[in-house]
């Protein structure tokens, strides 16, 4: 097998340019590692390779420059057969490293017992998802390093105020320092995308805890950026009704709570703080 067929199925687009490539992996920092501000709240490795999971390898254009590494443990996951066999033709050494199976339904607690962080060129179809499925482990991933869609990227990193902040900005930034690296144009890539990619890192931050409610936090947020045009009120009002309802409130009560000002907001207007604080309000 000379090259994997790219599938649209998969969102897959083939990074070429090696240079880039090598961007990527030496953007990725472990723990403790020269380059790393402090931020984390993980212990260093003590001279063990540190464990890495490469999502989406593909014909091994990152893999190449990830196995040269000897500060890392790689493993590799990919759904695609094509792929599987193209790698364990050209790459030695893939047995045990390996797999052939779905990132978001893998069990991660299974392959790595402790901390561990993901690398990768991430198909933009499931780019979200993976973000997400991070957020699920983030006491157990310091760091990712990512090329996904420049929109997407641009929405993880902005902050508040942005037209572009959203869900997952607030998500992530909530546990996460978010460093936009660098674009890549859409000539780096076979077949090319219709649209530029860029390479974000995310890094743990100290935080160990919202303050609030963690499930009613998620539900605040998303909840108020379905209606993001509107003020918070809007979108809000059946979780303060809710809130009405438990503590027995009038319907004159209900509407002197929602006068408050930050009811008068978007939700672009609020920082990771904010929310907190907003769903504490709501408990």
């Amino acid at each position: 097998m000379t090259e994997v067929r790219a599938k649209k199925a998969l969102g897959q687009h083939f990074l070429t340019d090696q240079k880039v490539a090598r961007a990527i992996v030496d953007a990725l920092k472990i723990p403790g590692q020269a380059g790393n501000d402090g931020a984390l709240s993980f212990p260093a490795p003590t001279g063990h390779p540190f464990p890495v999971l490469e999502v989406g390898p593909g014909m091994g254009v990152l893999t190449q420059y990830l196995l040269e590494r000897e500060d890392i443990d790689l493993r590799l996951i990919e759904i695609d057969t094509e792929s599987v066999e193209y790698l364990l033709t050209h790459f030695q050494g893939m047995q045990g490293r390996l797999m052939e199976g779905d990132f978001l339904r893998l069990r991660l607690e299974k392959l790595f017992p402790g901390q561990f962080g993901i690398i990768g060129n991430f198909p933009y179809n499931i780019s979200s998802q993976i973000f997400f499925k991070v957020l699920d482990y983030k006491d157990s991933i310091p760091e990712v390093v990512g090329m996904v869609q420049k929109e997407v990227a641009e929405r993880i990193a902005c902050p508040p105020g942005s037209k572009t902040y959203g869900i997952l900005s607030v998500l992530l930034q909530a546990w996460y320092d978010i460093e936009y690296l660098f674009t890549v144009g859409s000539g780096c890539f076979a077949p090319p995308p219709k649209v530029e990619s860029a390479v974000i890192r995310l890094r743990r931050n100290g935080r160990t805890s919202l303050g609030c409610d963690e499930s009613l936090f998620k539900a605040v947020v998303k909840t108020a950026f379905g209606q993001r045009r509107k003020m918070m009120r809007n979108p809000l009002k059946p979780l303060a009704r809710a809130k009405a309802e438990r503590e027995g409130w009038s319907e004159d009560a209900l509407s002197a709570f929602l006068a408050q000002p930050v009811f008068s907001q978007r939700p672009e207007q609020l920082s990771v703080e904010d929310f907190a604080a907003l769903t504490n309000l709501l408990a």
